[in-house]
């Protein structure tokens, strides 16, 4: 993309670099160097580091900042990390770093957080600003250790003027650090960048489980035990709908299958994907990582690389149905299960959006412990934002 000529300012601008298997200087002056010459007019950075480099991240951040004179940045860690602009690449386990420079309307862009359970004082920090450019656009990274995360991330997005919000919690084996505009924060709440809304995106949810029942409800439940489906015992309507084969043996199902919850009010078959925690046998009793009462509805589903492969095509065909011109950049954020955990090969998710969008599409991400779309918390997931 070097020589182009830069894009009056009023038109959004992106470049972005991948950097892997160095040490954090190297990869970061790897970056720098794969983002010159920087957009025009950037204010705003991108910034997903493996969790290796957390306790370096408040540097790279800094160095970044100097280099390439962008004032704003917002990213978190991840266990495997994506990106990159014609080819670039997926690490998991390894040193690696992704970055995305974009220029954008800067009354457009508002950095906040971290913020937790309190929103007051966000609201009142950023309450005006909503008012002027609702519905605003939100790209979010959250601390997976947070209680009541998913709460906290509805009433966000309620407190922001209804902000569509994507992005991911962060993944890592101790630290997981935040980083929001200038400053690097170790967590512990949301953090990240409210968009106006004459900024055009556009984002796809895929799936990464299919059901393999039908919609049931719940009859007895108390916090996250199902004591009763559809008026039977919990247990003997799970072994109805997993298969005699996988009934034969209960320990079979751990990280293949998990109940599902149907999203209400919408008409896209959609739902959150919640892990199975405990099979009590002599009751007939399910635990399962979500809080249900009865009358709630209820189904299981399949932990499945093919139709995960097929969800992902079918997303990026609607998405490209969607776009009157092709994006000028993307962010994805996936699930730490998917990956080199759920395909074949590690990068089958990022060789797909390039197949889709072109291979200089300039893409930064992150597979982190949850994925957030719209208002929700969802698992297992891939969320695709494209910037048109």
């Amino acid at each position: 993309m070097s020589g182009l000529t830069p894009p009056p300012a009023s038109v959004p601008s992106f470049r972005a670099a991948f950097a892997a298997d160095g040490d954090t200087k190297t990869l970061a002056l790897s970056c720098i160097d794969q983002l010159r010459p920087v957009p025009a007019g950037a204010n705003l950075g991108f910034i997903y580091a493996a969790d290796a480099l957390a306790p370096d991240l408040p540097v790279l951040v800094s160095l970044l900042r100097e280099r390439t004179e962008i004032p704003d940045w917002i990213g978190c860690v991840g266990v495997g990390i994506c990106g990159g602009s014609g080819g670039g690449g997926v690490r998991f386990d390894a040193p690696a770093l992704a970055v995305m420079a974009a220029a954008l309307p800067p009354e457009s862009v508002r950095p906040f957080g971290p913020v937790s359970g309190d929103l007051n004082r966000f609201a009142a920090e950023h309450g005006a600003w909503t008012a002027r450019h609702q519905p605003p656009f939100a790209i979010v990274h959250g601390d997976p250790r947070m209680a009541n995360v998913a709460d906290v991330i509805a009433a966000l997005s309620a407190r922001s003027g209804g902000a569509f919000m994507v992005g991911g919690l962060s993944s890592g084996r101790s630290a997981m650090p935040q980083v929001a505009g200038s400053v690097v924060a170790e967590g512990g709440g949301l953090s990240g960048v409210l968009l106006g809304s004459e900024i055009m995106v556009a984002t796809g949810l895929t799936q990464g489980c299919s059901p393999i029942g039908p919609v049931r409800e719940v009859t007895a439940a108390g916090g996250g035990i199902v004591m009763t489906i559809d008026g039977r015992p919990a247990l003997d309507v799970f072994k109805e709908d997993i298969g005699e084969l996988l009934s034969r043996d209960l320990r079979r199902v751990a990280g293949q299958i998990f109940a599902a919850l149907p999203v209400r009010g919408v008409d896209t078959g959609d739902y959150l994907v919640r892990n199975l925690v405990g099979i009590d046998k002599n009751r007939g009793w399910l635990g399962i990582a979500a809080e249900l009462a009865a009358g709630d509805r209820l189904l299981f589903c399949r932990r499945d690389p093919a139709s995960a492969q097929t969800d992902m095509r079918r997303m990026l065909a609607g998405l490209k149905a969607r776009m009157p011109d092709p994006p000028r950049a993307a962010l994805y954020h996936s699930c730490v299960a998917r990956g080199p955990n759920l395909f074949a090969e590690p990068d089958a998710e990022i060789e797909a959006i390039r197949e889709t969008f072109g291979s200089d599409l300039p893409l930064a991400g992150f597979f982190g412990n949850g994925e957030i779309c719209n208002d929700r918390l969802y698992t297992y997931t891939g969320v695709l934002t494209l910037f048109g």
